[in-house]
């Protein structure tokens, strides 16, 4: 059952982006094949660019193929993304993708209604703003600055992934985001549609609140014991006084 008319007086909001500000179904329906369709290319032509190499290089390391050739790590990122996989060198690569697509105007980000006018007032009213995705930074901010209502990077502090925070589901990567950030934990609020990421937030010290979007992946699952709701419009988010 969702729970009306959340309150929390903190000083700064993390967002989940998949099930939580944005529909799963973009992302897996039309991002996933965008990049899917271009990860070839990315490999044969651009395997000098720093990025680029660095991630291959983690593709080889985590399959443990050392000498495995552009056409065998393609085949690896693909089967990734079969199985949803958040492995952080196919997440750089499709940010490197995704990106390049925004920039070129083939590419528009997706928000659920309720979430623009939620962060604008938010960010209106003093609190900032975070994303912890396990998109990358650059697939992040691509994301945030196309979107249909426009650039929304002014609203953005910060933006965490699984590189520069750590695995979703592990106190430990939240005990950083709270250090980098300067915010002391308690400070914090964590929106997610992942029990596990939830109890990961809050282990760290965090409030949490999982946010249930009927269509979602997670919806049937629930969020555990962890506070929820529908929208954004059922959370009252104020600056912390004390």
């Amino acid at each position: 059952m969702t729970l009306r008319h959340l309150a929390y007086a903190v000083d700064a909001v993390v967002l989940d982006i998949e099930g939580t500000t944005s529909a799963t179904g973009f992302v897996v329906d039309v991002l996933y094949p965008y990049s899917r369709a271009r990860f070839a290319e990315l490999l044969t032509e651009r395997a000098a660019e720093p990025e680029v190499a660095r991630a291959i290089a983690q593709v080889r390391e985590l399959t443990g193929e050392p000498d495995a050739d552009a056409a065998a790590i393609e085949k690896t990122l693909n089967a990734w993304l079969d199985d949803d996989r958040k492995a952080t060198p196919l997440k750089t690569l499709q940010g490197i993708v995704w990106a390049e697509g925004f920039a070129r105007g083939d590419l528009v980000s997706h928000f659920y209604d309720d979430v623009v006018p939620a962060l604008r007032a938010w960010h209106a009213a003093g609190l900032r703003l975070y994303v912890y995705s396990s998109g990358s930074v650059s697939a992040q901010r691509a994301w945030f600055t196309n979107s249909p209502e426009g650039d929304l990077m002014p609203l953005v502090s910060g933006l965490y992934d699984t590189e520069n925070a750590g695995p979703k589901q592990e106190a430990a990567a939240y005990r950083r985001i709270a250090e980098a950030a300067g915010v002391a934990p308690d400070r914090l609020l964590f929106l997610s549609d992942r029990p596990g990421e939830l109890d990961a937030a809050r282990e760290a010290g965090w409030h949490a609140v999982g946010i249930r979007r009927p269509g979602e992946p997670y919806y049937e699952q629930g969020v555990g014991d962890h506070a929820q709701a529908g929208t954004f419009d059922e959370i009252t988010v104020s600056r912390s006084t004390t």
